[in-house]
Parts: C-alpha cells; structure tokens; sequence
C-alpha cells in the first residue's frame, strides 16, 4: 500500500527554548494509576521548556463531553478526565504543551484542548529548534504493511464519520469503542510479527519535510534507526507504570551550550514507584 507524502505543518521554536522533551502512547486511564502517577510525576518536575505529546495520550477518547460521564453513571471516568485536565493545567503553567492525535485519542477535540491548555498540532509537524527541522508525527499512518488498520484509520479520521458518530449518545460511544479496542487487540494477537514503520515512506516523509530526523511513537518499541544518507528515525516507547518492568520513557532533545554544538537527544527512563 503507498501512502501520500502529506502537507506539514511548521512550528518554529521560541529563542528562548532550550530543552524540549517528547513523550508518546501513554493509554492513561482509570485502571492505569501508576502510570497515570508517573506522568503526573513527570510534568510537574520537567525542566522542559515544551512537551510535545505524540498521540496515544489516553487509552480511549469518544469525545469531550466523556468528562461528563457522570451523567451516564460512571463517577470514576468523569472523575479521571477531570484529573487529567488538572495535572495539564498545572504544567502548562511552566512548559508549553503540544498535542498530536494518536490512533487511540483522534477524537479528543477543542474543548479539551482548551481546558488543559494545550496546542494541538497536525500531524505530521516539523519543529524548528536548535537549528534543526526535526519532523514530528504518532506514526501510524507510515506502517503502510498494516492496510486493514490504514482502511479503518481513513473511515474513523473523516469529518463526517466523526460527526455522525460524536452525535450519539455517550453510552453508545462507550459501547462502540470498547468493541473496537477488542478487535484492534485481536488483529494485533492475530499477527506473528509487529508491523513497523516503512522505511521508503519514513524517507520520503522526511525529505517532503526538508528535515533529516523523524521522531515518533505508535510501535511501542523504542529504538534508533540510520535510514541512510544522514536520515535518522527515534521511536518513542509506551508508558505502562503496572509492567515489569515498568516502562516511563521521555526523548529529550537539548541545545549545546555553543552556538555551534549541535542539539542531542537523549533517552531518559523515569521511575513508575
């Protein structure tokens, strides 16, 4: 399956920055309150002067109004998205925040944005910083092996699906991604092997973008890849604070101290106790 390279969006850095973190499918939710603690850990204590969230923050979203699930009877999930919320308006207090659709959160919308502060970036985006052009995207859309989730990924990301579909009842909503995640979860156990990120697409993507290092989550398995001709590829690692072990990772990209010294990315393992 081919996959158009897509237009990208271009934000370029503040003078002022000098550490920017990246962190990505973190699937918080209620059942998942160590790493929920974790990244609540992390946002407060982040020498970040941004965060760049690469999709897959919650392991579900079917809408903004899910905050008010209450209404529907489940206290503990209303209860949930309000903390989120908080622990994003606290930290957006000291670091900018920048949030990228996942395959697991494509429905989180404007409201929410705007409640935990967040800017919400297309995907892909490139990030101008350090003078560097680093092109950032979740990275589902480049497993192009993955053609029966790339034909659901086309159905669910259409404006009018999403309407149709933001238009039922909460309840419904619920129902209908619950039966979702069970078949995504049953495709995955179905295949011998992890489908990955095609490389040919990764590199034109990169050259579509004139940058020279893609970052991105989505694999759950963190690594760093030489594409040739100076082309890199860092892939992000889930977070899952109930694993053994646990797993809590964050890609740190920081400037030199010389003007001359190019910026580094570094990975760091966070404590999930």
């Amino acid at each position: 399956m081919t996959q158009a390279t897509p237009l990208v969006q271009q934000l370029v850095a503040p003078g002022n920055w000098h550490t920017v973190d990246f962190i990505s499918d973190l699937h918080l939710q209620v059942s998942g309150e160590a790493t929920f603690r974790a990244w609540q850990r992390y946002l407060q204590d982040t020498p970040a002067d941004a965060v760049f969230i690469l999709g897959d923050l919650f392991e579900v979203w079917v809408g903004d109004d899910a905050r008010l699930a209450a209404d529907s009877g489940d206290a503990d999930a209303a209860s949930f998205e309000v903390r989120c919320a908080e622990v994003l308006q606290s930290a957006a207090e000291h670091t900018a925040l920048y949030f990228l659709h996942g395959n697991r959160d494509f429905l989180v919308g404007a409201d929410f944005l705007q409640s935990a502060q967040m800017q919400c970036l297309q995907d892909p985006t490139v990030l101008e910083f350090a003078g560097q052009r680093w092109l950032l995207t979740h990275g589902d859309a480049l497993c192009l092996a993955d053609t029966d989730y790339l034909s659901f990924r086309e159905q669910v990301r259409n404006p009018a699906w999403q309407t149709s579909f933001l238009a039922q009842p909460l309840a419904q909503r619920q129902a209908v991604a619950a039966g979702m995640r069970q078949q995504s979860d049953e495709h995955q156990q179905a295949r011998q092997h992890c489908i990955d990120v095609d490389a040919a697409a990764a590199r034109a993507w990169l050259a579509a973008a004139q940058a020279s290092v893609l970052i991105h989550g989505h694999t759950h398995r963190p690594a760093w890849h030489d594409l040739g001709d100076g082309l890199q590829r860092w892939v992000l690692s889930d977070w899952d604070g109930n694993a053994q072990p646990a797993r809590a990772e964050v890609l740190r990209l920081q400037c030199g101290n010389l003007a001359a010294e190019p910026a580094t990315l570094q990975r760091i393992a966070l404590p999930c106790t």
